[in-house]
Protein backbone atom coordinates (compact mmCIF):
# COMPACT_ATOMS: atom_id res chain seq x y z
CA UNK A 1 0.00 0.00 0.00
CA UNK A 2 0.93 4.02 -0.43
CA UNK A 3 1.72 5.37 2.44
CA UNK A 4 3.77 8.18 4.20
CA UNK A 5 6.53 6.99 6.37
CA UNK A 6 9.80 8.66 8.18
CA UNK A 7 12.86 7.06 10.06
CA UNK A 8 14.19 9.80 11.80
CA UNK A 9 13.05 12.64 13.79
CA UNK A 10 12.59 16.23 11.84
CA UNK A 11 10.98 18.63 9.96
CA UNK A 12 8.03 18.02 7.20
CA UNK A 13 11.66 17.13 5.11
CA UNK A 14 11.95 13.24 6.99
CA UNK A 15 8.39 12.47 5.38
CA UNK A 16 8.60 10.21 2.47
CA UNK A 17 5.98 8.56 0.11
CA UNK A 18 6.54 5.09 -0.09
CA UNK A 19 4.31 2.70 -2.26
CA UNK A 20 5.22 -0.63 -1.21
CA UNK A 21 4.41 -0.56 2.65
CA UNK A 22 3.33 -3.72 3.46
CA UNK A 23 -0.29 -4.14 4.69
CA UNK A 24 -0.66 -3.99 8.26
CA UNK A 25 -2.79 -6.47 10.27
CA UNK A 26 -5.56 -6.05 12.65
CA UNK A 27 -5.23 -7.84 15.76
CA UNK A 28 -8.22 -9.84 17.53
CA UNK A 29 -9.77 -6.33 18.90
CA UNK A 30 -8.94 -4.21 15.84
CA UNK A 31 -10.40 -3.39 12.29
CA UNK A 32 -8.34 -3.09 9.34
CA UNK A 33 -9.85 0.71 7.95
CA UNK A 34 -9.31 1.77 4.08
CA UNK A 35 -8.90 5.63 4.97
CA UNK A 36 -9.17 8.80 4.77
CA UNK A 37 -5.67 9.94 5.83
CA UNK A 38 -2.86 12.00 10.85
CA UNK A 39 -3.98 9.85 13.51
CA UNK A 40 -7.64 11.03 13.37
CA UNK A 41 -9.27 8.70 10.83
CA UNK A 42 -12.58 8.33 8.59
CA UNK A 43 -12.86 5.33 6.21
CA UNK A 44 -14.48 1.93 5.66
CA UNK A 45 -13.60 -1.48 7.92
CA UNK A 46 -12.11 -3.80 5.12
CA UNK A 47 -11.32 -6.51 7.65
CA UNK A 48 -12.43 -7.42 11.76
CA UNK A 49 -10.31 -9.24 14.37
CA UNK A 50 -11.52 -12.35 16.23
CA UNK A 51 -12.77 -10.25 19.23
CA UNK A 52 -14.30 -7.52 17.57
CA UNK A 53 -17.77 -7.30 18.57
CA UNK A 54 -19.62 -4.55 17.07
CA UNK A 55 -18.30 -2.88 13.70
CA UNK A 56 -18.38 -4.98 11.15
CA UNK A 57 -16.84 -5.01 7.43
CA UNK A 58 -18.26 -2.59 5.46
CA UNK A 59 -19.20 -0.04 8.01
CA UNK A 60 -18.49 3.45 7.39
CA UNK A 61 -16.19 4.61 10.98
CA UNK A 62 -14.29 7.39 11.80
CA UNK A 63 -11.76 7.75 15.57
CA UNK A 64 -8.43 9.17 16.91
CA UNK A 65 -6.76 5.99 16.49
CA UNK A 66 -4.42 7.24 19.41
CA UNK A 67 -5.83 6.40 22.81
CA UNK A 68 -3.98 8.60 24.89
CA UNK A 69 -2.25 11.87 23.02
CA UNK A 70 1.38 12.74 23.08
CA UNK A 71 2.47 8.94 23.43
CA UNK A 72 4.91 7.70 21.02
CA UNK A 73 4.59 7.62 17.95
CA UNK A 74 2.51 4.60 16.62
CA UNK A 75 4.06 2.15 13.96
CA UNK A 76 1.32 2.50 11.86
CA UNK A 77 -0.52 6.14 11.38
CA UNK A 78 -3.14 7.08 8.81
CA UNK A 79 -1.22 8.53 6.68
CA UNK A 80 -1.70 5.93 3.88
CA UNK A 81 -4.24 3.79 2.62
CA UNK A 82 -4.79 0.97 5.26
CA UNK A 83 -4.80 1.52 8.97
CA UNK A 84 -5.50 -0.61 11.84
CA UNK A 85 -7.59 0.34 14.78
CA UNK A 86 -8.63 -0.59 18.41
CA UNK A 87 -12.71 -0.75 17.92
CA UNK A 88 -13.21 1.30 21.18
CA UNK A 89 -11.69 3.56 19.50
CA UNK A 90 -14.25 4.25 16.87
CA UNK A 91 -17.82 5.08 16.21
CA UNK A 92 -19.92 5.13 12.97
CA UNK A 93 -19.44 8.20 11.09
CA UNK A 94 -22.33 10.30 11.05
CA UNK A 95 -24.74 10.00 7.95
CA UNK A 96 -25.14 13.46 6.88
CA UNK A 97 -20.68 14.17 6.34
CA UNK A 98 -18.04 13.36 4.05
CA UNK A 99 -15.15 11.14 4.95
CA UNK A 100 -12.98 14.67 4.64
CA UNK A 101 -15.72 16.17 7.34
CA UNK A 102 -15.76 13.21 9.64
CA UNK A 103 -11.84 12.64 9.70
CA UNK A 104 -11.81 16.59 10.77
CA UNK A 105 -13.36 16.02 14.18
CA UNK A 106 -12.67 13.41 16.53
CA UNK A 107 -9.63 14.37 18.61
CA UNK A 108 -10.51 18.00 18.46
CA UNK A 109 -14.21 17.31 19.35
CA UNK A 110 -12.88 14.62 22.52
CA UNK A 111 -10.37 16.94 23.81
CA UNK A 112 -13.23 19.83 23.62
CA UNK A 113 -15.94 17.55 24.97
CA UNK A 114 -13.41 15.69 27.98
CA UNK A 115 -11.97 19.18 29.32
CA UNK A 116 -15.87 20.51 29.80
CA UNK A 117 -16.63 16.89 31.69
CA UNK A 118 -13.48 17.73 33.45
CA UNK A 119 -14.04 21.08 34.60
CA UNK A 120 -17.79 19.85 35.76
CA UNK A 121 -19.03 22.59 33.20
CA UNK A 122 -22.74 22.37 33.58
CA UNK A 123 -26.17 24.30 32.51
CA UNK A 124 -26.31 27.95 33.88
CA UNK A 125 -22.64 27.98 34.01
CA UNK A 126 -20.39 30.93 31.99
CA UNK A 127 -17.47 30.48 29.41
CA UNK A 128 -14.33 31.89 27.90
CA UNK A 129 -12.52 29.90 25.09
CA UNK A 130 -9.71 31.31 24.22
CA UNK A 131 -8.97 30.59 20.29
CA UNK A 132 -12.49 29.94 19.70
CA UNK A 133 -11.63 29.90 15.50
CA UNK A 134 -8.96 26.57 16.16
CA UNK A 135 -10.15 22.96 15.28
CA UNK A 136 -10.48 22.28 19.64
CA UNK A 137 -11.91 25.82 20.81
CA UNK A 138 -14.42 26.03 17.74
CA UNK A 139 -15.81 22.70 19.27
CA UNK A 140 -15.96 24.17 22.88
CA UNK A 141 -18.22 26.59 21.56
CA UNK A 142 -20.82 24.62 20.02
CA UNK A 143 -20.52 21.94 22.87
CA UNK A 144 -20.85 24.78 25.41
CA UNK A 145 -23.64 26.32 23.87
CA UNK A 146 -25.69 23.03 22.43
CA UNK A 147 -24.95 20.21 24.33
CA UNK A 148 -24.09 21.82 28.16
CA UNK A 149 -26.39 24.77 28.21
CA UNK A 150 -24.05 27.45 28.69
CA UNK A 151 -25.59 31.02 29.95
CA UNK A 152 -22.76 32.88 27.86
CA UNK A 153 -20.09 31.97 25.81
CA UNK A 154 -17.46 34.39 25.16
CA UNK A 155 -14.18 33.51 23.11
CA UNK A 156 -10.88 35.38 21.48
CA UNK A 157 -9.81 35.55 17.92
CA UNK A 158 -7.95 37.71 15.70
CA UNK A 159 -9.82 40.77 14.01
CA UNK A 160 -10.40 38.42 10.97
CA UNK A 161 -12.40 35.81 12.77
CA UNK A 162 -14.69 37.76 14.93
CA UNK A 163 -17.56 36.88 12.42
CA UNK A 164 -17.00 33.49 12.32
CA UNK A 165 -16.54 32.70 16.52
CA UNK A 166 -20.64 34.65 16.14
CA UNK A 167 -21.52 31.79 13.33
CA UNK A 168 -20.39 29.26 15.88
CA UNK A 169 -22.63 30.56 18.67
CA UNK A 170 -20.14 32.79 21.20
CA UNK A 171 -22.44 35.31 23.00
CA UNK A 172 -19.55 37.71 22.79
CA UNK A 173 -16.47 37.51 20.13
CA UNK A 174 -13.23 39.39 21.58
CA UNK A 175 -10.93 40.37 19.36
CA UNK A 176 -7.24 39.55 21.11
CA UNK A 177 -5.60 42.11 18.91
CA UNK A 178 -7.14 45.13 20.43
CA UNK A 179 -8.13 43.87 24.43
CA UNK A 180 -7.08 42.13 26.42
CA UNK A 181 -9.60 39.78 27.99
CA UNK A 182 -8.20 39.28 31.25
CA UNK A 183 -9.04 43.41 31.80
CA UNK A 184 -12.74 42.34 31.28
CA UNK A 185 -14.91 43.73 34.29
CA UNK A 186 -17.12 40.03 33.38
CA UNK A 187 -15.37 36.84 35.36
CA UNK A 188 -16.22 33.29 34.24
CA UNK A 189 -17.02 29.61 35.78
CA UNK A 190 -14.39 28.56 32.92
CA UNK A 191 -12.16 29.31 31.25
CA UNK A 192 -10.89 26.50 28.53
CA UNK A 193 -7.45 27.84 26.94
CA UNK A 194 -6.56 26.36 23.75
CA UNK A 195 -3.65 28.60 23.22
CA UNK A 196 -1.28 28.08 26.62
CA UNK A 197 -2.29 31.02 28.40
CA UNK A 198 -2.74 29.86 31.86
CA UNK A 199 -0.94 33.33 33.79
CA UNK A 200 -3.51 35.40 31.42
CA UNK A 201 -6.47 32.73 31.59
CA UNK A 202 -6.37 33.12 35.75
CA UNK A 203 -7.43 36.47 36.03
CA UNK A 204 -10.46 36.03 33.94
CA UNK A 205 -11.82 33.16 35.84
CA UNK A 206 -14.32 33.62 38.95
CA UNK A 207 -13.62 32.27 42.73
CA UNK A 208 -13.96 28.58 42.75
CA UNK A 209 -13.78 28.08 39.01
CA UNK A 210 -11.80 26.63 37.04
CA UNK A 211 -8.90 26.74 34.00
CA UNK A 212 -8.76 24.31 31.44
CA UNK A 213 -5.73 23.69 29.40
CA UNK A 214 -4.94 21.59 26.45
CA UNK A 215 -1.85 23.07 25.67
CA UNK A 216 1.46 20.85 27.11
CA UNK A 217 3.72 23.24 29.44
CA UNK A 218 5.07 23.65 32.82
CA UNK A 219 2.94 22.51 35.49
CA UNK A 220 0.28 25.14 36.37
CA UNK A 221 -1.53 25.95 39.61
CA UNK A 222 -5.37 26.09 40.61
CA UNK A 223 -7.54 27.07 39.54
CA UNK A 224 -6.34 25.88 36.48
CA UNK A 225 -5.63 22.22 35.14
CA UNK A 226 -3.79 20.11 32.35
CA UNK A 227 -5.07 17.22 30.93
CA UNK A 228 -4.00 14.65 27.92
CA UNK A 229 -7.05 13.44 26.07
CA UNK A 230 -7.81 9.73 26.68
CA UNK A 231 -9.57 9.19 22.91
CA UNK A 232 -12.76 6.91 23.52
CA UNK A 233 -15.46 5.41 20.46
CA UNK A 234 -18.30 6.55 23.33
CA UNK A 235 -17.85 10.37 23.43
CA UNK A 236 -18.29 10.33 19.28
CA UNK A 237 -21.22 7.92 20.12
CA UNK A 238 -22.46 10.16 22.30
CA UNK A 239 -22.53 12.89 20.30
CA UNK A 240 -22.97 12.18 16.76
CA UNK A 241 -27.22 13.06 17.15
CA UNK A 242 -25.68 16.70 17.57
CA UNK A 243 -23.72 16.28 14.41
CA UNK A 244 -26.31 14.97 12.18
CA UNK A 245 -28.65 17.29 13.69
CA UNK A 246 -26.35 20.18 12.70
CA UNK A 247 -26.18 21.63 16.03
CA UNK A 248 -22.53 20.47 16.15
CA UNK A 249 -20.50 21.35 12.71
CA UNK A 250 -16.79 20.71 11.38
CA UNK A 251 -14.62 23.84 10.81
CA UNK A 252 -12.37 22.77 7.78
CA UNK A 253 -9.84 25.72 7.08
CA UNK A 254 -11.02 27.02 3.19
CA UNK A 255 -7.46 26.51 2.44
CA UNK A 256 -6.32 23.30 4.64
CA UNK A 257 -7.60 20.77 2.18
CA UNK A 258 -4.52 18.88 1.09
CA UNK A 259 -4.44 15.59 -1.55
CA UNK A 260 -2.69 12.60 -0.49
CA UNK A 261 0.25 13.78 -2.24
CA UNK A 262 0.79 16.88 -1.05
CA UNK A 263 0.76 15.91 2.65
CA UNK A 264 3.95 18.20 3.14
CA UNK A 265 2.26 21.16 2.47
CA UNK A 266 -0.62 20.18 4.73
CA UNK A 267 2.07 20.09 7.40
CA UNK A 268 3.68 23.13 6.14
CA UNK A 269 0.11 25.09 6.14
CA UNK A 270 -0.19 23.64 9.96
CA UNK A 271 3.27 24.80 11.02
CA UNK A 272 1.89 29.07 9.70
CA UNK A 273 -0.48 28.54 12.91
CA UNK A 274 -2.86 30.51 9.93
CA UNK A 275 -5.73 27.85 9.67
CA UNK A 276 -9.05 28.09 11.31
CA UNK A 277 -10.52 24.74 12.32
CA UNK A 278 -8.72 21.43 10.82
CA UNK A 279 -6.42 20.86 8.14
CA UNK A 280 -7.58 17.64 6.00
CA UNK A 281 -5.96 15.49 3.60
CA UNK A 282 -8.08 13.70 0.94
CA UNK A 283 -8.60 10.14 0.25
CA UNK A 284 -5.98 8.32 -1.46
CA UNK A 285 -7.10 7.74 -5.17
Amino acid sequence: MKAWRYSEYGGVEVLKLESDVPLPKPADDQVLIKIVPGYDVAGVVVKVGGEVKQLKVGDEVYGDIIETAFDGPKQIGTLAEYTVADEKLLALKPKNLDFGQAASIPMAIETAYEGLERARFSEGKSILVLGGAGGVGSFVIQLAKHVFGASKVAATSSTAKLELLEKLGADLAIDYTKENFEDLPEKFDVVYDAVGQNDRAVKAVKENGSVVSVIPGPPVDRPAFQFVLTSSGEYLKKLNPYLESGKIEPLIDPMGQFPFNRVKEAFSYLETNRASGKVVVYPIP
